[in-house]
């Protein structure tokens, strides 16, 4: 018998990513168990919850249409569908971006009392930061991180960058710090361009990183989870972009291949599963996250951990636990049942 029966998938964002989080929500709430639970889907943005579809165990998917949609009761966490009240189980967060990976909806749920598909507030606040996350990694022996700098909005652009490229050189990649879909991120090739990328960085955020461009030999992934059989590593992936590097055309407008499992030796790939379980359990991680990573002549440099990966059925940890020989759906019931 399942643990939960109502799972509430939670998609959109506050972020430039609430599109892609649509689609990755979408796609869960579809392929989440018809036989086990009943899965309603609720859009969030803003501030305002709507409950955008539903689908009972065993019935039909109903969506429910723009100016009907019930409003979601977030002191309680619950909503009233036909004049009865449903108070959600369990959440699966879909959001890439804010408030889903910044922690603030993993707080609202631990206060609760609610459990969730995520890591916990805090160890989501600090790896969804780059330059929080790469602290807790410094001094790792297992593994390598690129030279970088940070810079907070209202700091001294030209100084900054002036100073950066005498310290890091180049080519450098600019980063928003609290950022994913490669929204914001520039990879400059000269000093002169380097304020502006700065300054487009903090669009997206207060908080800017830049870090040395890496020699690459190859450009790796690897998702861990928990499961009934407790922390796996997924097969790793390589990722080979036509335009240089991950930018967003390459991850969403086809202009990448994506290998899996990696064509690389046996030795490699079990090493970045291994440093990946590594980090999952330094930094307390829950559920389902993605490591990326650059291997290099001198060694695997860790990039960012991804609290939300993306999961449509385009997206790279459908890829993985297809390679793996497993069923999505059990796939994804493993997270709710050991969440």
């Amino acid at each position: 018998m399942a643990k939960y029966q109502s799972v509430a998938v939670i998609y959109g964002s506050d972020s430039s990513e609430w599109e892609v989080a649509c689609r990755s929500g979408e796609f869960v709430a579809s392929r989440i168990d018809e036989y086990k639970y009943d899965v309603y889907e609720i859009f969030a943005r803003f501030g305002q919850w709507k409950l955008v579809a539903m689908r009972r165990a065993n019935s039909m998917r109903s969506p429910f249409p723009e100016g009907a949609q019930p409003e979601v009761d977030k002191t309680d966490f619950s909503v009233m569908v036909l004049g009865e009240k449903v108070k959600f189980d369990f959440a699966y967060i879909m959001q890439h971006g804010a408030p889903g990976e910044t922690g603030l909806l993993q707080g609202y749920l631990e206060m609760l009392g609610v459990p969730h598909s995520s890591c916990s507030a805090f160890v989501t606040t600090v790896a969804f930061d780059k330059y929080s996350c790469k602290s807790y990694l410094r001094g790792a022996d297992y593994v390598k991180l690129s030279p970088d700098a940070f810079i907070r909005q209202g700091d001294d652009v030209e100084a900054f960058s002036k100073k950066t490229v005498e310290k890091l050189g180049l080519p450098l990649f600019v980063k928003p710090t609290n950022g994913g879909s490669s929204f914001g991120i520039t990879k400059v090739e000269k000093a002169d361009d380097l304020p502006a990328a700065v300054r487009y960085a903090f669009t997206e955020g207060d908080t800017v990183i830049v870090e040395a461009a890496i020699k690459s030999e190859h450009e790796l992934t690897c998702a861990v989870y928990n499961g009934k059989d407790g922390i796996k590593a997924l097969p790793v992936i390589e990722i080979i972009s036509e335009t240089g590097w991950f930018d967003y055309d390459a991850k969403y407008n086809g202009l990448s291949q994506e290998v899996c499992p990696a064509q690389i030796p046996d030795e490699l790939a079990k090493r970045i599963q291994d440093i990946s379980v590594r980090i999952y359990k330094h930094l307390g991680c829950k559920g389902l996250v993605r490591m990326d990573y650059i291997s290099a002549p001198d060694g695997i440099y860790f990039l960012e951990v991804n609290i939300i990966p993306g999961m449509t059925n385009a997206s790279l940890v459908p890829k993985m636990v297809r390679a793996a020989g497993m069923d999505f759906t059990g796939f994804l019931s493993e997270i709710i049942e050991n969440a």
